[in-house]
């Protein structure tokens, strides 16, 4: 069964919110990263054994620019830590969900791939595996 890696919030202002999770989480936050390819900064804290990840566009077309002037700041995605991406993606879209793009990557060296909200209770769903070393 695949554990709950991190849970993205959508920001507004990334600063103001790493300086509000800091207080919240009582700790600093161990990675900060832009993604190019989806136009976001991300800053990851640890929490347990899952993460927080908060993301601000970069691009207001981009993914989080649209959500954000769509609905506002708050819980993004869900994201679950899995071992084999790409059969995990086959066995969902053979139960009928529907996924979003092809396996790309994604912040904190994960590769990544989105079921879409429409099969998941309204619910954006991020499988993410560890990108393999070389």
């Amino acid at each position: 069964m695949p554990k709950i890696e991190h849970i993205g919030i959508a920001v507004k202002d990334l600063n103001e919110a790493v300086e509000r999770f800091s207080k919240l989480l009582n700790t600093s936050p161990y990675k900060t990263e832009k993604v190019e390819s989806e136009g976001v900064s991300t800053v990851f804290f640890e929490t347990g054994e899952s993460k927080v990840e908060l993301l601000e566009s970069t691009d207001p077309n981009g993914p989080i620019g649209k959500y954000i002037s769509k609905k506002g700041e708050g819980i993004h995605h869900i994201a679950f830590d899995v071992d084999d991406i790409q059969s995990e993606m086959e066995r969902l879209k053979g139960e009928g969900f529907d996924v979003i793009g092809d396996i790309r990557e994604g912040a904190d060296n994960k590769l990544v791939c989105f079921i879409h909200p429409k099969s998941a209770n309204g619910v954006l769903i991020e499988l993410c595996q560890e990108k393999p070393k070389v």
